[in-house]
C-alpha cells in the first residue's frame, strides 16, 4: 500500500520524466517514450519506471538507451524537481508489456 506522499512523488516523477523523454526522445532509436507507472519505495530512495514503446520493434534495445542514459535523466529530473524533492531517487527503468498483455488476451477471446 503506498502512502499518500509516494502517490505525489510518483505522479510529480511521471509526469516530470515524460516530458524529458519526449525532448530526448531522438537520443533513443526515435521512439516515441511513455511513461506508463512509476512507483516509489517508502524510503523514497529508488524509483521503479514502466516505460511503453511505440513502434514496439527492438525496444529492447531502447530500453538499453534509455538505462545508459538513467544518470543524465536523474540530472535534468533533479533540476526539474529541486524545489519539491531533497533527494531524487534512483531510476530503474523497466518495460511495461501490459498492453501487449491485453492485446494477447484479446485476440484468445477472439479466437
Amino acid at each position: 500500500m503506498d502512502t499518500t506522499r509516494q502517490k505525489k512523488i510518483s505522479k510529480l516523477i511521471q509526469q516530470e520524466l515524460s516530458m524529458i523523454l519526449l525532448k530526448r526522445g531522438a537520443e533513443f532509436m526515435g521512439k516515441m517514450i511513455s511513461v506508463t507507472v512509476v512507483r516509489v519505495t517508502p524510503d523514497l530512495g529508488l524509483a521503479k519506471v514502466y516505460l511503453s514503446f511505440f513502434p514496439p520493434d527492438n525496444r529492447e534495445d531502447a530500453l538499453e538507451l534509455v538505462r545508459q542514459s538513467a544518470s543524465s535523466l536523474r540530472y535534468e529530473l533533479g533540476n526539474l524537481v529541486k524545489n519539491q524533492l531533497r533527494k531524487i531517487p534512483e531510476l530503474v527503468f523497466y518495460i511495461d508489456d501490459s498492453l501487449d498483455y491485453a492485446a494477447r488476451i484479446d485476440e484468445l477471446l477472439k479466437e
